[in-house]
């Protein structure tokens, strides 16, 4: 990895890149500017206060927003198509159903924290959520518990993947701003976000449950589906998890055998590319979760394609935070926090989750919170290894997860769904996001001891 020497003083550098952040924060929560346009306007800003010319300002931009669009855009694009080919199907259901049908009043909540998990594998927390919320209001009405209850832990599961495990957009605009291997990033995320989940899911579920008591709706029905035959809980399970097994294989055969002439190693490379591996599995979920269960070409066609539509704007605010963070690495800024650390003895790790949290707090978007923040990490990776490099990007995504609040979408998302106050919702959602983050800390720094 290049390191990109300073183009101007530290102090100009310095202010440079706090002018841009409080900018981006003041576009983002007090004009209400979309985080789109809002990027772009912050990338120019470091550049010209750097004193770049402004011509090289405008490519660096440009370059950062294409080669991200290029690699994450796709990523995102495919892991929305299986996610609608998921709910449609009522593969989704299925899961819910076996995983919750079997699970005593006791378990409820660990098996919420479950199906939220695996939901929010291939789902956007956002869809996870509309999908989810049916399933928490019969649960919490027929276990006859707070909906706070069973609902902590399912949020827990759906946050933790998407603030840890790929191909969610922050940890693969992270794995790619900071150079990091995939495979690896996403065995030590499923790592990370297991005893994430349990703390910030059943265990403080049980204590928010205490705190604040909310009924399910009683008018409320689930809509059953009777016109469809659904994927097998197996068959469900085993495409969800075909794209995650892909990648993780790529990264062991290139721990195990470690040798780029072998013929295994480099099938393994081919269809363990993130690429490769969701595209294998769109056209696999197309089989199981659509002629599988009596799709016909057009149904499955127009499913893939409504699926395109509601990320539009996700891939432009990524694509952007990719111009971003090129300006910020083109004017040497990461150069200079690098040395900064280093002269300091700061934990790398603790730094990057820090940088997450203040963006998190200021923005209430984990997305611009995770690009800024792995942006600005950029030159301090330089020589870690491949597990280190990795951890990094786990701490980032941890301080992107931290104290959702009114500044952030999903906090009013929660907030109606459970029929909750403001003060409710920061007692329950916001600080089961603060245990989250912290609980996810923890574990990355006890990782970094011994990788």
């Amino acid at each position: 990895m290049d390191v990109v020497d300073p183009v101007a003083a530290g102090w100009q550098l310095m202010t440079a890149a706090l002018v841009a952040i409080a900018l981006l924060v003041v576009l983002i929560t007090v004009v209400k500017l979309h985080p789109f346009l809002a990027l772009i306007i912050g990338g120019l800003t470091v550049g010209i206060l750097a004193g770049q010319n402004l011509n090289d300002v405008l490519a660096s931009f440009t370059t950062g927003f294409g080669t991200t669009a290029a690699g994450v855009g796709s990523l995102i694009a495919l892991g929305a198509m299986f996610a609608k080919l998921l709910a449609d199907s009522g593969g989704a259901d299925q899961i819910v159903d076996t995983i919750v049908g079997r699970a005593s009043a006791r378990a409820l909540p660990w098996a919420m924290a479950l199906v939220g998990a695996l939901i929010g594998l291939p789902m956007f927390f956002e869809i996870g959520l509309v999908l989810l919320m049916p399933v928490i209001y019969l649960v919490a009405r027929r276990a006859r518990v707070s909906l706070v209850a069973v609902g902590i832990p399912a949020l827990a599961g759906l946050s933790a993947m998407h603030g840890f495990v790929p191909p969610h957009p922050g940890p693969v605009i992270a794995i790619q701003n900071l150079h990091a291997d995939l495979g690896v990033t996403l065995g030590l995320g499923i790592l990370v976000a297991i005893p994430t989940i349990i703390v910030a899911g059943p265990l403080w579920g049980a204590l928010a449950g205490r705190w604040v008591v909310v009924e399910p709706p009683s008018t409320w029905q689930r809509e059953e589906r009777v016109d469809e035959r659904r994927p097998s809980f197996a068959i469900t399970l085993a495409t969800v998890l075909l794209p995650v097994v892909l990648m993780l294989g790529k990264a062991v055969l290139d721990i195990v055998i470690d040798d780029p002439d072998n013929t295994l190693q480099q099938v393994g490379d081919v269809i363990g590319n993130p690429f490769v591996a969701l595209l294998i599995a769109v056209l696999v979920a197309m089989l199981t979760f659509g002629v599988g269960t009596g799709m016909d070409r057009g149904r499955i066609s127009s499913t893939v394609a409504d699926a395109l539509p509601p990320i539009a704007g996700i891939l432009l605010i990524v694509a952007a935070g990719g111009g971003f963070k090129q300006v910020l690495v083109d004017t040497g800024i990461g150069t200079l926090l690098a040395d900064w650390a280093k002269d300091a003895n700061v934990s790398v790790l603790l730094l990057a989750w820090l940088l997450a949290v203040v963006i998190r707090l200021a923005t209430g978007s984990a997305t611009v919170a995770t690009i800024t923040a792995s942006s600005l990490m950029v030159s301090l990776v330089a020589g870690m290894s491949t597990g280190e490099t990795s951890l990094v990007v786990l701490a980032v995504g941890a301080g992107s997860l931290f104290f959702s609040h009114v500044n952030d979408a999903g906090f009013w998302l929660v907030k109606e769904y459970f029929g909750m106050t403001v003060g409710q919702t920061v007692k329950t959602w916001s600080l089961m996001e603060t245990v989250l983050s912290v609980t996810g800390l923890v574990v990355v720094l006890l990782l970094g001891v011994v990788i």
